[in-house]
């Protein structure tokens, strides 16, 4: 039976694709088909065949199902802002209509292990009222939420929490990605988050000199998903 999620952030720079990376890598060790996409992303290069960008590039790589790089990532922008203002300025709308359109392609692959990797936080704006979170909630997705373990992050993660359920989406779990390993009262702090977060916990996972997928896969448990 395939399974697929939403990944989301407690903010910007948490560490999304270092853990969707990792749960795919896992997902493959296991012998399952992996599947990883980005709908919308900014801070892309441009090269000879257009604008990349690193993260949905690091997805394609723990993918074993090989879409078009168009297809994993079909809204690229060069600059690193928010996607609504990159679109805005290269006179994109986002629409969450197409967005719709691109992922239930990547959807109908049937992959065993699927991903679909969301932008900044959870209500990050794409044009006029539409937020990204409302593609997770057309798709039906659960969702796997990452937590940037530093300073301030509860609040940030029980706020988040509370807007996923609020939009009635399942919290099938999350991820301690530890950004600051010198946070006051870390342990006291995740055992905080472990008691108020009402899905499982899939893993902490260390400040890592080299963040690779397979080290980061090391840290995490794709069994406690539902």
């Amino acid at each position: 039976m395939s399974q697929a999620y939403f990944i989301a952030g407690t903010d910007t720079d948490v560490g999304k694709t270092t853990i969707a990376a990792g749960l795919l890598h896992a997902a493959r060790s296991q012998g399952l088909s992996t599947l990883g996409a980005k709908p919308v992303a900014s801070g892309c290069t441009m090269t000879p065949k257009g604008l990349r960008n690193s993260d949905a590039q690091a997805l394609i790589d723990e993918s074993t199902i090989k879409l078009p790089y168009e297809q994993v990532n079909p809204f690229a922008f060069e600059p690193a802002i928010a996607p609504h203002v990159a679109a805005r300025e290269v006179g994109v709308t986002l629409a969450v209509s197409e967005l719709l359109v691109a992922m239930r392609s990547v959807l109908q692959q049937n992959a065993d292990f699927t991903l679909i990797e969301g932008a900044g936080g959870w209500r990050v704006p794409l044009s006029g009222q539409d937020n990204l979170s409302d593609l997770a909630i057309a798709l039906k997705l659960p969702v796997i939420l990452v937590v940037g373990v530093r300073l301030g992050c509860i609040s940030h993660a029980l706020l988040s929490a509370e807007a996923i359920a609020r939009d009635g989406l399942q919290l099938a779990g999350w991820v301690a990605n530890i950004i600051e390993p010198r946070t006051s009262r870390l342990e006291e702090n995740l055992a905080s988050l472990a008691e108020r977060l009402p899905a499982p916990c899939l893993g902490r996972v260390p400040k890592l000199k080299q963040a690779s997928a397979d080290m980061v896969a090391e840290h995490l448990q794709l069994d406690l998903l539902d």
